[in-house]
């Protein structure tokens, strides 16, 4: 087995509250390897958004190592950080957040244009991503000209534009029907094994956790490997 995209060790993230301390994670490990769907389940407030904005570094947790491509970045200064977000990872919500005055293609290289790439540079990559996603017909079209479903693809071309080593989604099917969902679950799917990125997935659906490599519930703070036909919390 190659070496893993990322791994996680002994993350400990707690909050404090009104009432004291929250503990959400309580050393948490975790390894991803290149071109593995990995899904993590729970219900909400389990953490698993903590443990996404931890892993994207978008966090810093209270204790552990974030390691990616075996370098320990979770302690580097916020400008090193930001440079491992835009050039190493791809992010995609459930939500998709993009900007309604640009046509898809801008969306899409947007961030590339933002880490320094020349506009035609990153306009080509764009259309390149968009067009992997079978969306060609596309490239010029604005958010409010497309179905949800689209949208969220063209969310999913931004984030692998750049052709991060690691993708990490928080529900990003969670806004979408049911065939929708699968669509987009598909053309992700098939992305991650096109590509060798890894990827690491929050998720409700659990459908569409069935169809990934491992699945990891969190409880109490833990992570559990579950089968992955059969998840429940």
């Amino acid at each position: 087995m190659s070496s893993p995209v990322l791994s996680l060790r002994g993350i400990v993230r707690t909050y404090k509250t009104g009432q004291g301390e929250l503990s959400v994670l309580k050393g948490v490990d975790l390894d991803v390897q290149p071109g593995e769907i990995v899904g993590l389940i729970g219900p909400s407030g389990s953490g698993k958004s903590s443990l996404l904005h931890a892993a994207g570094l978008l966090e810093r947790p209270t204790e552990g190592q974030v390691i990616i491509d075996g370098e320990d970045v979770g302690q580097l200064d916020e400008r090193a950080r930001t440079r491992i977000r835009l050039s190493r990872i791809g992010f995609v919500y459930q939500f998709h957040h993009l900007l309604p005055e640009f046509d898809a293609r801008d969306n899409v290289a947007l961030p590339l244009r933002i880490a320094g790439h020349p506009e035609a540079a990153a306009r080509k990559a764009a259309e390149a991503a968009l067009g992997s996603l079978g969306l060609a017909e596309r490239l010029l079209h604005q958010p409010a000209q497309m179905s949800g479903g689209e949208q969220q693809r063209v969310a999913l071309a931004r984030a692998l534009a750049n052709k991060p080593r690691l993708l990490l989604a928080d529900e990003p099917t969670g806004n979408l029907d049911p065939a929708t969902s699968q669509t987009v679950f598909e053309a992700l799917h098939a992305l991650v094994k096109d590509t060798g990125v890894a990827a690491l997935i929050a998720t409700h659906n659990m459908e569409l956790a069935g169809h990934m490599d491992r699945v990891f519930a969190l409880k109490d703070g833990h992570l559990e490997e579950r089968p992955a036909e059969s998840q429940t919390y």
